[in-house]
């Protein structure tokens, strides 16, 4: 069992009682899904980048990615119908908390001159996006082998309500945010 699926049975779960005042631990809000997506625009001019990112994805997560098409024409952008225009891997369960331990623990404390992470990137429904703007951070990820330094957006989906439970949850699992 990973340390971040461990810490919420046995403390998160108390503390967001307390604080919130719940009549039972079912109340309590809990991770549901996090969903890591790479836009890969640059995809129609370099097919090398859309192998490189699977690759990349499927190191990190386990996980082989779905690759995102384009819905509607755009000619400015020069894409076309059906054009691969990016990736996305959705995590549950225990690969879900094996990311979250690694993002918290190894990956978030490598970014050069980190201070925390933001409060503001909640949604209003109790969910956070977190961009990273370098995948190199994570340990999976070969420096050698990369042609282009590419970001994550990360979105952690909670059973939260508001986005005050989702913060205290994600700071009770120990999210570094940065001081309000």
């Amino acid at each position: 069992m990973s340390y971040i699926k461990q810490k919420y049975l046995n403390e998160v779960k108390k503390a967001m009682v307390e604080k919130y005042k719940y009549s039972t631990g079912m109340q309590v809000p809990k991770l549901e899904k996090i969903v890591i997506n790479r836009g890969l625009g640059e995809a129609l001019t370099n097919s090398n980048a859309i192998e490189q990112t699977t690759a990349e994805m499927i190191s990190l997560t386990g996980q082989k990615p779905i690759m995102i098409k384009a819905k509607k024409a755009i000619s400015n952008f020069k894409i076309r119908e059906g054009n691969i225009i990016g990736c996305k891997v959705t995590l549950r369960s225990d690969r879900m908390y094996d990311f979250m331990t690694k993002l918290i623990n190894i990956a978030l404390p490598k970014i050069k001159d980190f201070r925390g992470i933001n409060f503001s990137s909640f949604d209003g429904r109790g969910n956070y996006t977190l961009g990273i703007k370098e995948g190199t951070i994570f340990p999976e990820v070969a420096y050698e082998k990369i042609d282009k330094i590419r970001g994550y957006d990360i979105t952690i989906v909670t059973t939260a309500e508001t986005d005050e439970e989702a913060y205290d949850l994600l700071a009770f699992l120990g999210m570094p945010f940065r001081k309000k």
